[in-house]
């Protein structure tokens, strides 16, 4: 029996397995692949992080000043 004979027959036989291994498959496959695409085009830059007075102060209502 050929591989893809196998396949199919375990698609038919047990389709939510089959669905799960394949998102599994998909999910595993999206970081390997999209991260160097998105280091390679610069668009992951690091944010400057704001003084902690200033989150502390938007968290609680006060206005600065």
């Amino acid at each position: 029996m050929a591989v893809m004979e196998k396949l199919k027959i375990f698609v038919v036989q047990e389709p939510v397995v089959a669905a799960s291994c394949l998102i599994a498959g998909f999910g595993l496959f999206l970081p390997a692949v999209v991260r160097p695409i998105l280091d390679s085009m610069d668009s992951s830059k690091q944010v400057p992080q704001p003084a902690l007075r200033d989150v502390v102060s938007g968290v609680i209502g006060k206005k600065q000043g």
